[in-house]
């Protein structure tokens, strides 16, 4: 499965809407994500790309943006 930015974005967008996730890089470290939404991103994940992230991986460098929780899933993901 090819995972893309935008269906990313898309996934962001179901649990934090008016957030500008393409240019949005302080996510966490600006409390736009708090740590609700994070438990709701890794359910997500889970459903829609069929990926686990474990705990070590919840740290605010994988969830500061759209790209690093791209670049987080897409790695994930090969590892399955």
């Amino acid at each position: 499965m090819d995972i893309t930015l935008d269906d990313v974005i898309e996934m962001l967008e179901d649990i934090q809407e008016d957030v500008n996730y393409e240019e949005c890089t302080t996510l966490i470290d600006d409390g736009v994500l708090d740590s609700f939404d994070i438990l709701a991103i890794v359910s997500a994940a889970d459903d829609e790309f069929d990926v686990t992230i474990p705990a070590k991986e919840i740290i605010p460098e994988n969830f500061n943006s759209a790209k690093a929780l791209h670049a987080l899933i897409c790695r994930l993901a090969e590892d399955e």
